[in-house]
């Protein structure tokens, strides 16, 4: 088939060739993204999943449509107690858990088309490597020092008890089944050592005492200044998202530093990790067999994974000058990316990239409730392809409603109106109309519009305002995108399909307007296609197989994101065949899905226990409730009237545009007794949609 493109720089999208290494290049835009490390002892569940992986994976999506250097990492955070707990629980070894986790996270996002460079885990030689080193290197700078404290000894077992290897009786509220870190019931984060009548998980008949154990700790305390000064710099640089550390005024909030930071540990006493490395000196005995604790390594999963991809991994990790590193992650992980691991970067004391933009969510619920693996409740891991729901449909629903400022709730319901009355009436509807319309009138073949290649003219004779208000939504989108403003930036995306849906209405696309007025009508199908090739780039990040399937009906290579709205399809050029983009789904199937996926009964206290990335100690329940309670609230204040539209809001407005259209063609005809009726009757539907709109943007 014949292509006729525009030639021109920058117009078509850059695809690194099978094989090629990925590397920034000096004076260059390079972007380095990474997801939270999902932990290996569970599968993600949705919440999961848009929490950190789907965003990261939108967000570097779309960088590449801006033809920059891009690396997306991210892999499976191994080591640490809950490993070796759940593979106890399953009588495997904590390798062959890891092994089967880190397969069913790699099915799992495969499925969810999520476009990692690399996806690696953490339990490899090199992230051994890399954590020693830095932990020598913190030991040679001085910010390590050495603690004695009581912990929980398993006499049976002849070993201390890591946290989660300890049940017992809560000290504060008297529950028996409180773990050694924190008690469910109450909420209190708790020592082991403080557990009345304490339990080892290997057996509950072994006896377990305390006995003193020595462990290095990172001094906070001493790098608290230089971390502060950091973080106040690349909040205000890189725009973080608010979080629980710093606010939207810029101002610390976060409780552990403005009580001052304390000495944190960096060695456990556990089987199951990176070993300790040899440091001379007398603070330093004693730590042979110990590990790093999880805490400390984890973060160091990013450049480890990095440098199992490439051997040149440092041209990512240690050049601030020309690299910027954007992180996404749940809540629960911002304090090991933005106090933590930062006060580690600083204490190694080489000129490390650290974290220019952190991009972060609240938690997605599920239908009125909470997520649970052990309920069976919710939709966890490669289980969504079972529903038949395209990878593009889950994506779009799931991005629409990513709770960037507040909790959000997946609904049965409100996903399938995603896809019936967006996808299907708004995107899909726009694009299916004009690619049959060329490929039945125009034997496929785009006409001549009389259009010079390159960007249109806002002053057009006829499509002045239209070609304006693309161009106004085109830089929208990317200001959206640059700011990670992921859920504003996909609400852009489909309002410009819906100025497309317009357009074709208001031009009065037909056969009697071919017969009429040629030249008109090859402009209107050449100006509609063009933005389809548009939208196709636009959608990329959000639904690549969707764009993949317009490629292949326009019959174009990917496209770039332009700057403006131009003519690049040129005329003579051949579509593919056109086929519907998205299929109906029926709204009964909602609760099909909801019984399948209801799960056993939970109580209403009951908290998601398959958060599958690490959460940050240190703060009891109701505080973290009052901290949410509070964050809400602000975060519906600032967003009452500036908030991106729901799927329902944005077809009603659709519906409203088009009625609008309908009544402006009636009044534009010659006056009649029955022109009349037929206008007041429009005129009074028109009403009831804008009635029905307002009371849509209330909810």
């Amino acid at each position: 088939m014949t292509q006729k493109i525009r030639q021109a720089e920058g117009l078509l999208r850059a695809v690194p060739r099978p094989g090629e290494t990925i590397l920034p290049a000096e004076g260059e835009s390079n972007v380095l993204i990474t997801s939270a490390l999902p932990y290996c002892n569970n599968v993600p569940h949705l919440g999961n999943i848009i929490g950190s992986t789907l965003s990261a994976d939108v967000f570097a999506r779309y960088n590449r449509t801006r033809n920059r250097r891009t690396l997306y990492i991210c892999g499976t955070d191994e080591y640490g107690t809950a490993t070796e707990t759940q593979a106890l629980k399953e009588g495997l070894t904590p390798r062959a858990l890891c092994d089967k986790y880190n397969a069913l996270h790699v099915e799992t996002y495969k499925w969810f088309e999520l476009s990692f460079d690399h996806f690696g885990r953490t339990s490899t030689p090199l992230h051994t490597e890399i954590s020693q080193e830095i932990y020598v290197n913190l030991a040679k700078h001085g910010y390590l020092e050495r603690l004695e404290k009581e912990q929980t000894f398993c006499v049976s077992c002849n070993k201390f008890l890591a946290d989660r290897f300890v049940e017992g009786t809560c000290p504060h509220c008297g529950s028996d089944d409180a773990r050694g870190d924190q008690c469910d019931v109450c909420g209190r984060t708790l020592d082991a050592v403080e557990l009345i009548n304490p339990r080892c998980l290997v057996d509950k008949t072994h006896s377990v005492t305390t006995r003193t154990t020595a462990h290095m700790y990172i001094r906070l305390n001493e790098l608290q200044p230089r971390t502060e000064e950091w973080i106040r710099k690349s909040y205000k640089e890189g725009k973080w998202s608010p979080n629980a550390v710093i606010n939207a005024e810029g101002k610390l909030i976060d409780e552990r530093l403005k009580a001052g930071l304390r000495p944190s540990p960096v060695t456990r006493d556990l089987t199951w990790g990176v070993p300790v490395p040899h440091v001379e000196g007398k603070d330093h005995e004693g730590m042979d067999g110990k590990v790093l604790y999880v805490w400390f390594e984890a973060c160091i999963g990013y450049p480890s994974i990095t440098a199992n991809y490439t051997s040149d991994w440092k041209r990512w990790w240690f050049d601030p000058k020309n690299v910027r590193l954007y992180q996404f992650m749940g809540k629960d992980n911002v304090y090991f990316h933005t106090i933590y691991f930062p006060s580690v970067q600083i204490g190694d004391g080489r000129d490390w990239t650290m974290l220019h933009h952190l991009s972060t969510t609240e938690y997605l619920n599920y239908e009125g409730g909470k997520f649970s693996k052990s309920h069976n409740r919710g939709v966890f891991g490669p289980a969504a392809k079972e529903t038949g729901i395209p990878p593009s449909v889950w994506r779009y629903y799931l991005i629409s409603t990513r709770p960037e400022t507040a909790d959000a709730m997946f609904s049965w319901a409100d996903c399938i109106a995603a896809n019936n009355n967006i996808l299907l009436n708004n995107f899909g509807n726009f694009t299916n109309r004009a690619l049959k319309f060329v490929a039945s009138q125009y034997d496929s073949t785009i006409p001549d519009s009389g259009d010079a290649p390159g960007p249109y003219s806002p002053n057009d004779e006829h499509d002045a305002d239209f070609i304006t208000e693309v161009n106004n939504l085109l830089k929208e989108y990317v200001d959206n995108m640059d700011a990670v403003k992921l859920r504003a930036g996909l609400h852009t995306v489909m309002s410009i399909s819906a100025r497309g849906n317009l357009y074709l209405q208001a031009s009065g696309l037909n056969k009697q307007l071919m017969t009429e007025n040629p030249k008109r009508c090859a402009q209107v199908v050449s100006r509609a296609l063009n933005l389809i090739y548009l939208l196709s780039a636009l959608i990329h990040p959000f639904m690549p197989s969707t764009e993949a399937a317009m490629l292949t009906q326009l019959n174009a290579p990917p496209r770039a994101v332009p700057d403006m709205f131009s003519n690049d399809l040129l005329a003579g050029h051949v579509i593919g065949t056109p086929e519907h983009l998205f299929k109906r789904i029926d709204e009964k199937m909602a609760d099909v899905w909801r019984d399948k996926f209801a799960g056993a009964k939970q109580q209403p206290e009951a908290v998601a226990d398959a958060d599958a990335t690490h959460v940050a100690p240190g703060m009891s329940k109701r505080k973290a409730a009052a901290q949410k309670k509070a964050a809400q609230k602000a975060a519906a204040e600032v967003n009452a009237n500036t908030g991106p539209k729901s799927a329902e809001v944005l077809a009603w407005e659709q519906k409203v545009a088009e009625q609008g259209n309908v009544v402006r063609e009636l009044k534009a005809r010659p006056k009649s007794e029955e022109g009349d009726k037929e206008i007041a009757k429009a005129v009074d539907e028109l009403k009831r949609l804008k009635t029905e709109l307002a009371e849509l943007s209330k909810k």
